[in-house]
């Protein structure tokens, strides 16, 4: 997979805005003009809009059950359309990933 106007595998020294993906039909619309990646802020974890919030603590949220209104009540600085982009980026970089299954019964 490439990201257009990022280096998804190497950061560079200043913020990125993660870009429009490559590939099938689905993933050519597939934009994250909401997720930034900024080595200086958390230690380059993928985050909303340069805020302190990782993305990886709003799929938490979700997890644990939470709405996208109470996540919003809870970190106010955020908008439903931040969390729908981070549950979108989340989903797209478990795409590119391969995780060990155990095998069926």
């Amino acid at each position: 997979m490439e990201l257009v106007g990022s280096n998804f595998g190497a950061y560079s020294a200043q913020s990125t805005v993660l870009g429009r993906v490559r590939g099938s039909p689905y993933h050519r619309h597939m934009t994250f003009e909401r997720i930034t990646v900024d080595p200086a802020l958390m230690g380059g974890v993928p985050t909303v809009r340069g805020l302190r919030i990782p993305v990886a603590t709003i799929v938490s949220m979700v997890a644990d059950g939470m709405s996208p209104e109470e996540i919003c009540q809870d970190l106010p600085d955020l908008t439903p359309d931040d969390v729908a982009e981070a549950l979108r980026y989340a989903a797209e970089t478990m795409r590119e990933r391969t995780l060990p299954l155990r095998p069926s019964a």
